[in-house]
């Protein structure tokens, strides 16, 4: 599930952090976890998680072992807002004309977009 609309505009590195984390928004994710899931090297997806981070968009939380990374509440969708309309397709479409669909080939962003 992507991140809502009005944080779609960041950086590609940030819009693909944040959708691998909404995602997961319950269980969190490690750093290991969301680099499997985003198509950037460590040093891009460290900056987005520092400025995320900075803007209040990301949680972090540490356990004994462990740091979790967890989307803020007003990041994720709420469920019950849906439009007729495929809002995903569409916010696909328009990231892509911008030059900012997270990255990565059509292919590998087409994928991202259906799983």
């Amino acid at each position: 599930m992507p991140a809502r609309a009005e944080y779609r505009d960041r950086d590609a590195t940030e819009v693909a952090v944040l959708d691998a984390l909404v995602g997961r928004a319950d269980e969190g994710m490690t750093v290991l976890e969301l680099r499997s899931h985003v198509d950037a090297d460590i040093d891009r997806i460290e900056t987005a998680l520092t400025d995320l981070k900075t803007d209040g968009l990301i949680e972090v939380e540490r356990d004994d072992q462990r740091l979790w990374l967890y989307p803020h509440d007003s990041v994720v969708p709420d469920p019950s807002e849906t439009d007729d309309d495929d809002p995903d397709l569409v916010e696909f479409v328009q990231q892509l004309i911008a030059g900012n669909a997270g990255g990565g080939s059509l292919l590998e962003q087409l994928r991202r977009l259906f799983r």
